[in-house]
């Protein structure tokens, strides 16, 4: 059996959607189950709840053999770090509890940065307690996802996005399909053991001026990168209605990007992920902003 968290997330219901065309037993455990895909729904068993329930971690993880684990986001969230924490101690007993044997978790890149990161930080703090406890993990370590931009995507139409990160320094970006992907495989396969990281980064070494002008060829529009400071950003992100810690934790990360938190994985990745960032425009990005 394998378990799903936030199976209507931007991973989860990649990774849920694989699953639920083969043959292997998919449990998930869903807030509001009718966000899933009824297709899907009718394919897979259902715990209802949310997985910082030790109950319905304890229902859900029976006779369960590997589990994904996802924190949500919660961008009105007083304290980011609390929000990791308060979801992954209880799942950490159940891992125990419950035999489960291999989990597979998304985190970030860059744990071996050593200083404050924002966003990023808590991660680090949940793959440390998840190890913890000694089960079999692989931690699929991410950089600055793709569809981030997708949020962006009426403003790039009319010509540009903003970003705190800097805009003539290489970052590195992973598609979430290539995520789900990885993270499908592992869910799979039965014979591995121990802890690792895995590092998933695209082949491309874009700066966000790069990206904007691969946007500009493919969407057949000019559009550019525009830099906006870290205090500019917290104050735009806490308008959008997100806490201040939230906002914070986004403009703290975006700082430990362009320190260069990324850079030793981006030089030496695990594991390559194969969509380019050329590749996304063509089949995501495009398609929603001409939409």
């Amino acid at each position: 059996m394998i378990v799903i968290t936030a199976p209507t997330g931007r991973i989860g219901h990649q990774v849920l959607g694989a699953l639920a065309q083969g043959d292997h037993p998919v449990r998930v455990i869903a807030r509001d189950p009718s966000r899933l895909d009824p297709a899907v729904h009718e394919r897979v068993a259902v715990v209802r709840g949310s997985h910082n329930d030790p109950e319905v971690l304890a229902e859900a993880f029976e006779g369960a053999d590997s589990v994904l684990w996802l924190v949500p986001p919660d961008p009105r969230a007083e304290d980011a770090l609390a929000h990791y924490l308060d979801f992954t101690r209880p799942a950490c007993e159940a891992f125990e509890t419950s035999g489960v044997e291999r989990v597979v978790g998304i985190t970030s890149l860059g744990r071996a940065y050593g200083r404050p990161a924002g966003l990023l930080s808590p991660a680090f703090a949940m793959d440390r307690l998840i190890e913890d406890t000694g089960v079999d993990y692989r931690a699929l370590a991410m950089p600055f996802f793709m569809e981030n931009l997708l949020s962006q995507a009426a403003a790039i139409a009319e010509g540009g996005f903003l970003t705190a990160n800097a805009v003539d320094r290489p970052l590195a970006t992973v598609a979430t399909r290539d995520i789900a992907e990885a993270a499908v495989g592992l869910l799979l396969d039965g014979s591995w053991s121990g802890q690792d990281e895995i590092p998933l980064i695209s082949g491309d070494a874009l700066t966000p001026s790069d990206m904007a002008r691969i946007m500009s060829e493919v969407l057949e529009r000019p559009v550019r990168a525009r830099q906006t400071d870290l205090d500019t950003y917290r104050t735009t992100m806490a308008g959008y209605g997100m806490s201040d810690a939230w906002a914070r934790g986004l403009a703290e990360m975006a700082a430990a990007q362009n320190d260069g938190i990324y850079d030793a994985d981006h030089a030496n990745p695990g594991r390559p992920a194969p969509t380019t960032f050329r590749q996304w425009c063509v089949e995501v990005l495009k398609p929603a902003v001409t939409a």
